[in-house]
């Protein structure tokens, strides 16, 4: 231990120290109480116990650092500088909360003080935590990004995937883990092989110590130095603080699992126990003084309790609020040049990225394999000697982390693009897709966006069997928070990425696989397009059939055997599936009064019987005949190819659909 790293055992310093953690327990002791009278609902978790580790460690943060907590985040926010009012708030569910009122008591958020919250998801906050420290190192800012999570934590994949990105990609993020034993009812034993949390960590070459979290001296000094060694390295650290909670889990557990003579043995050695007696002890403090404290944080809560019951409920009209940004005005129309240049539908994404990211800085590309091997696919062939392994990064086979790293480096203000290899591999993501990206700006009450874009491939036809021929765009479109797109031609293939990164909100692109070797002409200026509105590829008088992506050039191919036999089709290409623009489809329905849908996702369940729905609730009284559907068998994907075509929609299914609609 240096000199600069001792203790500062000054009255000032350690009075802080005893009010910050007497303040945590007094305020939770409280929530406790209105959890009892029912004016706090849901989970209640309390950081009874665990006091020391935020009064040791967050004082040490500058106002530019960065938290990210878990759901037993109460003492983190007071600690930060949240005012206690609005925490309380929000404990109450009140539009005067600090998330106004959409977060509760597992997601308080305050982006003026630079609290992203705590966490529902045990292990979620960690990839987050990464990607706000990678936009500082893309940056070069010299901030730290703190995130705390409890030791149940270290047992889930993102625990792993984060750990090793921060230390590959040199992260500045202090990782602490509260361990109290327990995560939820299952001992530490019980659960882990490895109990030794921190040679977790160390593991991946991160500097790694353990430090009594019962102490907040020690945690303070272990903190402080491994806070000085990430400002002066750049690269991660690790505190496994050993710990206990003296509540139960939450508010609902009984508590069956450990004994009461346990409990009160780590009570005897509690943080506000243990540090108070010792001040008493030394002279440091005496208890009137210890009273004094007492009775202001008495009042503060009082004050705080007050203000929440004062407090209004958001009005039901507002329901609403904060699922999307501002939508963002459609791009300027560019008048073609008639220069005309022969492509192709992967030359075309490619041609969108170059251009992205030399337009924007804050633009980067990362994925599997998508730098020196150019992408599974072949679109980002080249980039990386472009523009250099920094702004496209391979990342390894974890997409959970890196696309978590891509919301994190979003939420700050980054406009990364996420590459997710294929859709089926998109799975192993979509608890960072769901839980974080599509609810972030919600939980938070509008603080804080997700101007992400993730791509990925989708679709079957190249005898790719089951495992690797989704078309599951449709349960993507199922999320509020999230937009996806689905380009189908050249102009969107070229033009949708821009307008998707102009958002403030998480856009997916669904890119079928059978269109990367589409070939066509393409005006030499063709830029952004309106990402908001559906498109009629073929105007027709008779039926409208409404796809998108890889299905449109067969509905185009039917469309012109139906004009054979005599039958005007208008063909729609959906183009974004969430949102739908219900308005182009209605139109044409006024005028058709007849609809066919072809989805290659699978018929149950699936966006065509979303739209299916939509038509019945909006136009049915104009319809001359049921909505027909065209979908993929309820089957796997097979091998063989003609069962894979037989599998998957086609022209002679479309043609006989639309038919059948037209009473032929």
């Amino acid at each position: 231990m240096t000199a600069s790293d001792k203790p500062r055992l000054d009255r000032a310093h350690v009075t802080g120290l005893l009010a910050q953690m007497l303040r945590i327990r007094m305020f939770e002791d409280k929530c406790a109480e209105l959890y009892t009278r029912e004016k706090i609902r849901g989970f209640l978790h309390l950081y009874d116990g665990e006091e020391a580790i935020a009064a040791g460690i967050i004082p040490l943060l500058g106002d530019a650092d960065r938290i990210v907590a878990t759901y037993r985040e109460h003492g983190h926010a007071l600690v930060r500088g949240v005012p206690m009012p609005g925490i309380m708030a929000e404990m109450y569910g009140k539009a005067e909360g600090c998330s106004g009122g959409r977060g509760g008591s597992m997601h308080l958020f305050d982006a003026a003080r630079n609290f992203f919250g705590g966490n529902a998801i045990v292990g979620g906050g960690l990839p987050l935590a990464g990607g706000l420290a990678l936009a500082d190192r893309m940056r070069g800012e010299d901030h730290v990004t703190a995130c705390f999570f409890g030791e149940g934590a270290v047992a889930e994949g993102e625990f792993h995937e984060t750990m090793n990105l921060a230390r590959l990609w040199r992260l500045p993020v202090l990782f602490v883990c509260e361990n109290n034993g327990y995560a939820m009812g299952t001992a530490l034993d019980r659960s882990e092989s490895q109990t030794d949390i921190r040679a977790k960590a160390a593991a991946y070459g991160i500097e790694a110590q353990t430090v009594d979290g019962m102490d907040v001296i020690a945690v303070e000094v272990a903190a402080k130095q491994a806070l000085a060694r990430i400002r002066e390295t750049g690269e991660p650290a690790f505190l496994e603080c050993r710990t206990y909670r003296f509540r139960a889990h939450s508010m609902f557990d009984a508590q069956l699992y450990r004994n009461k003579q346990e409990v009160e043995e780590w009570r005897a050695r509690g943080p506000i126990l243990r540090f108070r007696d010792w001040l008493l002890d030394n002279g440091l403090l005496h208890a009137d003084e210890i009273a004094g404290i007492e009775a202001r944080i008495e009042a503060e809560i009082a004050a705080a309790v007050a203000f929440a019951e004062a407090g209004t409920w958001e009005p039901v009209e507002d329901l609403t609020n904060h699922v999307l940004g501002a939508a963002p005005p459609a791009p300027a129309r560019v008048e073609p040049s008639g220069e005309m240049i022969e492509t192709t539908y992967r030359e075309a994404v490619r041609a969108a990225l170059r251009e992205a990211m030399q337009a924007d800085d804050r633009v980067f590309l990362m994925g599997e394999d998508v730098g020196a091997y150019g992408g599974c696919y072949a679109v980002s062939m080249g980039l990386m000697e472009e523009f250099g392994p920094d702004r496209i990064r391979d990342t390894p086979l974890s997409e959970s982390g890196y696309t978590g790293l891509g919301i994190g480096a979003a939420a700050v203000g980054m406009r990364p693009i996420v590459e997710l290899m294929t859709v089926n591999f998109s799975l192993l993501a979509l608890d960072q897709i769901l839980n974080t990206a599509a609810t972030l700006r919600h939980m938070s009450g509008g603080q804080f966006g997700v101007p992400l874009v993730i791509r990925m491939a989708t679709g079957a036809g190249k005898q790719l069997a089951a495992q690797h021929s989704h078309s599951l765009e449709g349960w993507y479109a199922h999320i509020p928070g999230l937009k996806v797109l689905a380009p189908a031609t050249l102009e969107d293939a070229r033009g949708m990425l821009a307008t998707a990164l102009d958002d403030p909100d998480p856009v997916l692109i669904f890119e079928n696989v059978m269109l990367y070797n589409m070939s066509g002409e393409l005006d030499k200026t063709a830029g952004a397009v309106d990402i908001a509105k559906a498109a009629i590829r073929r105007p027709g008088s008779d039926i409208s059939l409404i796809t998108y992506g890889g299905s449109l050039l067969k509905t185009l191919e039917a469309a012109e055997a139906l004009a054979g036999d005599g039958i005007s089709a208008e063909v729609i290409d959906l183009r974004s599936l969430r949102p739908l623009d219900d308005e182009t489809i209605m139109a044409s329905l006024a005028k058709t009064r007849r609809a066919v849908v072809v989805d290659e996702g699978w018929r149950s369940g699936s966006l065509s019987a979303e739209i299916s729905a939509r038509i019945m609730e909006q136009a049915f009284w104009s319809l001359d005949a049921p909505v027909g559907r065209v979908c993929s068998a309820e089957v796997p994907i097979p091998y063989p190819h003609h069962l894979e075509q037989a599998a998957i929609p086609q022209v002679d299914a479309i043609v006989a659909t639309a038919k059948a609609a037209m009473g032929r």
